[in-house]
């Protein structure tokens, strides 16, 4: 067996890293590990949403994969326009519709466990696993000239050319590339200087002022007692001051997803905010189970219809939400982040999924260029952050600003919403990947010459 032209390591098993494993599994020359924190790969969490523009990207990885994740879904998928996202003013007994976004393309909706099990059936046979595996630090050589050397908590060690961060919102990989910025700022290729305060202020997620309470409702419960609830016939988003709740069926309909945010507005206005001297942290833990009371009293007063469906819950788990602060770069030498170790969201546009695929795609794609050799890798990387960074962020406001409008919190008239919404998520099916990616691999061209 010949040896690989490089070698690719990815720090974190989750959604990211392994769209990126299994995007690069079409390159056989590439050699990749992937290094999950946990004994097993199992994602946490319980539903996931990708618009037509993410799911595209998925399709460019393969018929099998396509297939597989399509026979997941309980109705036929569609590129036409669809209903997708129902808007229901809820914060009185009887709720009123608002509106109903059409979209293009149907609504993907999948249990996260689904879809990590496809992608790991996915894997190429370049790429190996490696699960226990919680990184500690790495060190790269000043020149590039050397391997990079990763460390874990276990003691052991491992070598490869490009590291991978995709190891969440409290990446250890960010940590350590925002640490060698901030001792040689000069070394940020992307251009973007900043002090050395303000590189150490990115290092530490952010607390984003909203609070998500989740929770799998099974379908024959609320069929039970409420046979013609809304709750089954797709997507619903049930706004009131300062609460969202979206629900949706996954797993073939045998569950309804529940993902009830509450929304600190003052929080929410600065989490993203670059100034070194804010940061805001949640004392306690970020995640925690909670009880059917629980619900019922942070969403008191909220229409019939929620109530039905919060009087079912038998448990559930509180998620903190996390963000990270706007980066300088995404990128570090022979390092790079993607999804929430780069940049995680709240989850208002239901996108952070859909990005950090799109992350492993135009990185993938860039890596298994012929062009890019070893000596070549930190073109390809910078193309990367150049492109991807900046669409990434505007996707991280653009969530936040949905969050304020659904959460009543913006000042925007109801007879408005509907405009301002279509406005922040229009993007997602009116747009491809493609033009993107054709940028890059003309920039990439420039950089290597060719």
């Amino acid at each position: 067996m010949s040896s690989p032209r490089f070698r690719v390591a990815v720090c974190g098993g989750g959604v990211g890293g392994l769209t990126l494993a299994v995007a690069l599994s079409r390159y056989p020359d590439l050699q990749v590990d992937i290094y999950e924190r946990a004994r097993s790969f199992s994602e946490v969490g319980a539903g996931i949403v990708f618009m037509l523009r993410p799911f595209k990207v998925i399709r460019k990885l393969g018929k099998k994969l396509e297939e597989a994740l399509l026979g997941k879904l309980p109705v036929p998928f569609s590129e036409e326009s669809s209903t997708g996202f129902r808007f229901r003013k809820s914060d009185q007994p009887e709720g009123e519709t608002l509106f109903d976004m059409v979209i293009r393309g149907s609504l993907i909706n999948l249990h996260r466990a689904d879809f990590q099990g496809v992608l790991l059936d996915n894997l190429g046979p370049n790429v190996k696993t490696h699960t226990s595996k919680r990184l500690h630090s790495y060190s790269q050589s000043d020149d590039g000239t050397l391997a990079n050397t990763l460390a874990f908590e276990d003691g052991t060690t491992a070598t490869c050319d490009i590291l991978v961060g995709a190891d969440g919102v409290r990446s250890a990989v960010r940590a350590k590339m925002m640490q060698d910025l901030a001792r040689d700022p000069t070394s940020n290729s992307s251009g973007e200087m900043r002090a050395l305060q303000e590189y150490l202020a990115c290092i530490e997620p952010v607390f984003s002022g909203v609070i998500a309470h989740r929770a799998l409702i099974p379908a024959e419960k609320l069929r039970a007692v409420a046979p013609s609830h809304r709750a089954f016939g797709g997507v619903y988003t049930w706004v009131a001051k300062g609460r969202v709740i979206t629900t949706y069926p996954v797993s073939m309909g045998k569950f309804v997803n529940l993902a009830a945010n509450s929304l600190d507005e003052s929080l929410m206005r600065s989490a993203h905010s670059i100034d070194a001297n804010h940061h805001q942290r949640y004392d306690g833990d970020w995640v925690k189970s909670i009880t059917k009371d629980d619900f019922l009293d942070k969403f008191e007063g909220m229409e019939k219809e929620v109530q039905t469906m919060l009087d079912l819950i038998e448990s559930g788990n509180a998620w903190v939400i996390n963000v990270t602060k706007n980066l300088p770069t995404h990128v570090h030498g022979r390092v790079a982040l993607l999804g929430d170790a780069a940049h995680a969201m709240t989850p208002f546009l239901g996108s952070g999924a859909g990005q950090a695929v799109e992350d492993a795609y135009m990185l993938s794609e860039l890596l298994g260029d012929y062009r890019v050799t070893l000596a070549t890798l930190s073109h390809a990387l910078t193309v990367y952050d150049e492109i991807r960074r900046p669409f990434s962020t505007n996707v991280a406001r653009l969530s936040m600003e949905n969050g304020f409008t659904a959460g009543l919190q913006s000042g925007t008239p109801i007879s408005d919403m509907e405009e301002r919404v279509n406005g922040a998520w229009s993007w997602a099916w009116e747009t491809e990947i493609d033009d993107s990616m054709d940028e890059a691999r003309k920039l990439l061209g420039k950089r290597l010459g060719a």
